[in-house]
């Protein structure tokens, strides 16, 4: 150092350099250290000797006075006064129950200052949990704001919409309710009017569930049909049928007359206030009396024109397509007494016909619109369901972007598939979906607990009655194509059963046959009924290994006769299916003399000739019969194993299509 206490270096013309530090030899005192800021150059670097004195004033970061203009900002809003030096008072809305987060977000205010508040009170809580309605009214007027009680029903206010005025109203097609009693024509009379064959498709010629189409006329003007089964099962379908629609018609057969469903049907009718056109059908048929008809119809008050009343009536044939014509006036006649409109400027209302799970697509809901424009893309609360429609298909198989009133549609994109009959209705966001079907969810599993409280009695002594033997019971997993089926078949199955032996329905629902399904009947020690579903590799697999009977259908009638025979003990030797293989549909070929063959390679297990078949398109039997040929290139062969090819023909079927699966079985009789 210079005698002035100056570095040398600050003499020097250049950058500073670096100062040589030497070790002070021992015994030589050590010179206090200099403060900084006292004009050199090193003024910003702190010494270690001055930060242990604490002699530095450190200046602040840009980084912390923004942090603390930013609390001073946050704290200023939540104590934000009015020019009256008043706090603002806010409307909290309170639901039933609340977390305290989100209270603390509706007052504004820090959510540990609401926790602070709640512990005073004696109640001890975290941010996350959930506090009733009361103890959040106590917080809110300890922060001085109003509170307005909710309930949690209020979310279903408004969804509806507003009734429409006049002049928003346009007219629309009529949507009309083929009903009547099994096999008295009903689908057969509608194919006419549609100039399909869809009867031909239906197992046993019996209605399995609700179809809905639209039928446009040569004069340009439309009628949607929506067809129902005729089956006493199907008691639900056809009130859900009568209940979305504008006008019966009450199909009877000339040969038949009135029978019991045909009495049914008129109640539905009656009980909707839906007025009734009567078609008496199959007026080509030998000892048909239409008289007859209309006399057996006056005990039901059905009073028709031709008998001095106002219910319109026409003699049709399916068959001949004789006065069909006249059927489709009447129907326009009545439709425009009806006077029926509705307003296709509004968001879309209306009701769930049918709902299945579909392999590939999920789950699908056939819908009918009733008010407003179905879109694509809108989102939609069903039931408990909701979702955004990704598609829309109309009965011909055609996408649509959007569908007006009276239009039955098929949509996808729901989370699941809701219930039948349920109402659909479009909403403006998720949110709002999703908190309509949380509350609904709620609410159907507080109903199941209720039901399942006021049966533990009855189960409980029913189960000491089978246990002392003085009752059985068959427990049934029932597994459907679409929702209305399995409902139809777990009305059946509820009718059957006597003093002795009960039947209880322990799952019902739609679907293929999966593991958790064969768990429930083995432990339950029941059988499941396939309703025109088939098991998966895994639940085929676990059934044999555990016992678990399971039984195919494609006719309701089969399944009552079936479980009756049980109930009642008579069910003499059982005839049980043996899975064989699986065999895809490659190629079809078009042989003269044979018809189609079938080109099929061997996916799994074995293929033996005269072993009975079935057809399945998309997981669904559409066809079962037996084999009439089982050719290994021309030769003609006994079986054909798993990674092989063979060329297959079917008895009496010839509706065959490129990817197809064949499931093979055998039946082999098992004592009971």
């Amino acid at each position: 150092l210079k005698p002035g206490g100056r570095d040398e270096e600050e003499d020097a013309p250049r950058g500073p350099r670096r100062p040589i530090v030497t070790a002070p030899k021992r015994g030589t005192p050590v010179a206090p250290a200099k403060k900084i800021g006292d004009g050199n150059r090193r003024a910003g670097r702190i010494d270690v000797q001055a930060a242990i004195a604490g002699e530095d004033e450190k200046t602040r970061s840009l980084a912390s006075v923004r942090r603390q203009r930013e609390r001073e900002r946050r704290q200023a809003e939540l104590e934000k006064l009015r020019s009256d030096g008043v706090k603002v008072v806010r409307e909290v809305v309170l639901p039933e129950t609340i977390t305290v987060q989100e209270l603390a977000n509706r007052m504004a205010a820090p959510g540990r200052d609401v926790v602070r508040a709640l512990m005073k009170m004696g109640v001890m809580v975290t941010i996350t949990q959930v506090i009733d309605a009361d103890t959040a009214e106590l917080v809110v007027q300890e922060f001085g704001h109003k509170v307005r009680r909710v309930s949690d029903s209020d979310v279903e206010l408004g969804l509806a919409g507003e009734a429409d005025s006049d002049e928003e109203l346009q007219a629309r097609p009529p949507v009309v309710t083929i009903m009547g009693h099994v096999d008295h024509g009903k689908t057969s009379l509608l194919d006419a009017l549609r100039h399909t064959d869809v009867a031909a498709r239906e197992a046993g010629g019996i209605t399995q569930h609700i179809g809905a189409y639209q039928v446009t006329l040569p004069s340009g003007q439309a009628i949607t049909f929506l067809d129902t089964p005729g089956h006493e099962a199907f008691t639900a379908m056809r009130a859900r049928g009568a209940a979305s629609t504008d006008i019966v018609v009450l199909v009877v057969a000339a040969d038949d007359g009135v029978m019991p469903q045909t009495i049914e049907a008129i109640k539905h009718a009656k009980a909707a206030n839906v007025p009734i056109i009567v078609a008496i059908n199959k007026i080509d048929r030998p000892g048909a009396d239409a008289n007859r008809v209309r006399n057996e119809l006056l005990q039901y008050e059905i009073v028709t024109e031709s008998m001095g009343g106002e219910t319109i009536d026409v003699e049709v044939s399916a068959l001949k397509k004789t006065n069909l014509d006249k059927l489709e006036e009447a129907i326009l006649l009545q439709a425009e007494v009806l006077e029926l409109r509705a307003n296709p400027e509004r968001s879309a209302e209306g009701a769930v016909i049918e709902s299945r799970l579909d392999k590939g697509r999920g789950p699908v809901a056939t819908v009918l619109v009733q008010k407003g424009t179905l879109r694509q893309g809108e989102i939609v609360v069903a039931g408990a369901q909701w979702g955004r429609i990704r598609a829309m298909i109309n009965d011909k198989g055609a996408q649509l972007k959007e569908a007006l009133p009276s239009l039955p549609v098929e949509i996808l994109g729901l989370s699941g598939a809701p219930t039948a009959g349920e109402p659909f209705v479009v909403v403006e966001n998720e949110q709002r979906a999703r908190e309509i079907t949380e509350y609904r969810a709620a609410k159907l599993r507080e109903r199941q607990v209720a039901a399942q409280t006021a049966l533990r009695g009855t189960m409980e002594e029913m189960l000491a009655r089978i246990q002392a033997g003085a009752q059985k019971e068959v427990a049934v997993v029932v597994k459907a194509d679409v929702q209305g089926s399995a409902e139809a078949i777990g009305v059946v199955l509820g009718k059957l059963g006597n003093e002795e032996v009960r039947v209880r329905v322990i799952y019902s629902g739609v679907g293929q046959i999966t593991e958790s399904d064969v768990q429930l009947a083995k432990a339950s020690d029941g059988l499941i009924i396939a309703f025109n579903v088939r098991a998966n590799v895994q639940a085929r697999e676990l059934s044999q290994r555990e016992a678990v009977d399971i039984r195919y259908y494609s006719i309701i009638y089969e399944v009552s006769d079936d479980i009756e025979k049980l109930v009642k003990g008579k069910l003499s030797p059982v005839h049980r299916e043996k899975f064989l293989g699986y065999a895809e549909i490659r190629q079809v070929f078009n042989i003269t003399k044979t018809g189609k063959v079938a080109g099929c390679y061997i996916t799994e297990g074995v293929v033996k000739r005269g072993c009975g078949v079935r057809l399945l398109r998309d997981n669904v039997v559409i066809h079962q019969g037996e084999l009439s040929q089982l050719k290994r290139f021309k030769d003609d062969v006994k079986e054909v194993a798993r990674g092989y090819e063979c060329g297959l023909s079917f008895a009496g079927y010839q509706d065959l299509r490129e990817g197809d699966v064949v499931e093979c079985y055998e039946t082999e009789i098992v004592a009971p």
